[in-house]
């Protein structure tokens, strides 16, 4: 399999001291779904920000495409990048919110209303296109900042615990779009969570990380068929045999849930 993002050796420190990331390898191969599982404070998030070029690295390599991520560009691939939090200007509409990456990432203005309803109809919010912030829930919010990551066509979208603040029934409906979307588009995702049951239904494959600072623990390649059904008892069997499998290794005892 060809890897579309390559990771080797990444190791990140804050101020010179704390260590983040003590070595870290990660592959993604074009197309593909790869959630990132951690205990809090491993090092996730600290990744994406590498990935994104928000923060450079002590040593190792982060390539996109071939391009080399953790050096200015002129050519870095564009990055799609969704927080916990989603980030809107409240002071902006909706449409003005994503028309401001729009313009940073030298979209052609001729394709800002396309993309805008592409994305907004996608997500089932196109009503909202004119809309301010603050008169949105939380999830239409944050429906709004995944179309402000795809409208600019992204290499890669990086998602940070994007539905972790939901409701559950709402983070159910969000996953499953996010799920269509991704088939859509095509793009390769790299998805951070806390949540097992959530990698499990999302991902393709799953990178499970050591505590911080972290180092890969291991690997799982999810054999369930698309479409999932998030109570099928398959993904609570896999589920289960991953919270067996990092229990220790994260600092629980018998019967806790590292979640």
């Amino acid at each position: 399999m060809t890897s579309f993002i390559e990771v080797r050796d990444l190791k990140v420190s804050y101020d010179g001291r704390r260590e983040a990331l003590a070595s870290v390898d990660l592959h993604v191969a074009d197309r593909e779904f790869v959630a990132i599982l951690g205990p809090s404070g491993c090092g996730k998030s600290t990744m994406l920000q590498v990935l994104s070029g928000l923060l450079q690295p002590v040593s190792g390599s982060a390539t996109i495409d071939g391009t080399d991520v953790t050096k200015p560009a002129d050519d870095r691939p564009r990055v799609g990048y969704v927080f916990q939090d989603h980030r809107l200007l409240p002071w902006r509409t909706v449409e003005e919110n994503i028309e401001l990456v729009l313009a940073a990432a030298d979209i052609p203005h001729a394709e800002w209303d396309a993309r805008i309803d592409r994305y907004l109809n996608m997500l089932h919010i196109g009503d909202y296109r004119k809309a301010w912030p603050m008169q949105l829930s939380g999830g239409q919010r944050q429906r709004v900042s995944i179309a402000r990551a795809l409208a600019i066509d992204p290499a890669v979208v990086l998602m940070d615990e994007p539905f972790s603040t939901l409701d559950e029934v709402t983070a159910r409906t969000m996953r499953q779009q996010l799920v269509e979307l991704w088939q859509a588009s095509g793009h390769a995702i790299v998805f951070v969570t806390h949540s097992i049951r959530e990698a499990v239904f999302l991902a393709d494959r799953i990178v499970i990380l050591t505590k911080g600072p972290a180092t890969v623990l291991s690997e799982v390649h999810i054999p369930i068929a698309r479409p999932r059904v998030y109570e099928d008892p398959a993904l609570t069997e896999l589920e289960a045999s991953i919270v067996a499998s990092v229990m220790r290794e994260w600092g629980f005892g018998n019967g806790t849930d590292p979640q």
